[in-house]
């Protein structure tokens, strides 16, 4: 173990000791650091999309902070320590690539890597292909992980168009749904849109945060435009900011 990774253990060990540690981190539990857990994983993929590399540092070793929080709340309770953490990654790896750590060769395709993982579900008691989606994903994300669980045993369109005519008809059902079911129809809406996209091959989240940013950029270049020509643009007429919704789109690109 290196020396810095010792030192943070030993951090951890002493903010969590209920006699002197920091009054704070004793009373955390795993439910109330797993929205931190969460939030730093978020800060570190903000970092990489800015290519901020002094970010990322910082923001890996925040993230890192989390995993010894909880490997150290689980030493505590007796379930297991930071050790038993890595030494599970670590066996999880080689694995997951006999290719590499086996004399098996081969090269490590799709199918293969699927088979594995599949054989992983069934040594934990998996009884279903829904089995081990995590419930905590972004909604967005495990809708499309849901979708590819049931592709995978067959319960899949031929082709695109399947999804499309169940957008129309999830749609409908949506525009004559009553308020008590507009909830349910709304998410129909959003995954049959999500089993579209997917059968394009596009990464849904990555897709909706594409569309997100292009969204606000053109927004703030239309109340930019509106400023510079004296306008308060939440008084015009929706016509009105249309065409600065065009003029946007031209400036942007």
């Amino acid at each position: 173990m290196s020396d810095q990774l010792a030192r943070l253990l030993a951090i951890m060990a002493r903010l969590r000791d209920p006699e002197t540690g920091c009054e704070w981190d004793v009373a955390q539990n795993f439910s109330t650091i797993a929205p931190y857990t969460i939030e730093e994983a978020y800060e570190v993929a903000d970092a990489i999309e800015r290519d901020d590399m002094a970010d990322l540092r910082g923001e890996l070793g925040d993230l890192l902070l989390q995993v010894v929080f909880h490997a150290r709340m689980a030493e505590e309770a007796g379930y297991f320590a930071f050790e038993d953490v890595a030494r599970a990654i670590a066996d999880k790896m080689e694995a997951r690539h006999p290719h590499i750590f086996s004399d098996e060769g081969g090269t490590m395709d799709g199918k293969r890597w699927e088979d594995i993982k599949a054989m992983e579900r069934a040594e934990t008691g998996a009884t279903s292909a829904m089995d081990g989606v995590a419930k905590a994903l972004p909604a967005l994300l495990r809708s499309e992980k849901l979708q590819k669980r049931a592709a995978r045993v067959g319960f899949e369109w031929d082709d695109v168009q399947g999804p499309r005519d169940k957008l129309l008809e999830e749609l409908q059902e949506l525009d004559e749904a009553g308020e008590n079911e507009k909830l349910l129809e709304a998410g129909d809406v959003l995954f049959a849109a999500v089993n579209i996209v997917r059968r394009y091959g596009v990464d849904a989240e990555q897709a909706l945060k594409a569309s997100n940013a292009k969204f606000e950029r053109r927004f703030r270049m239309m109340e930019e435009l509106a400023e510079a020509d004296g306008v308060d643009f939440a008084a015009l007429s929706l016509d009105e900011q249309e065409a600065y919704w065009q003029r946007a789109k031209r400036t942007l690109g």
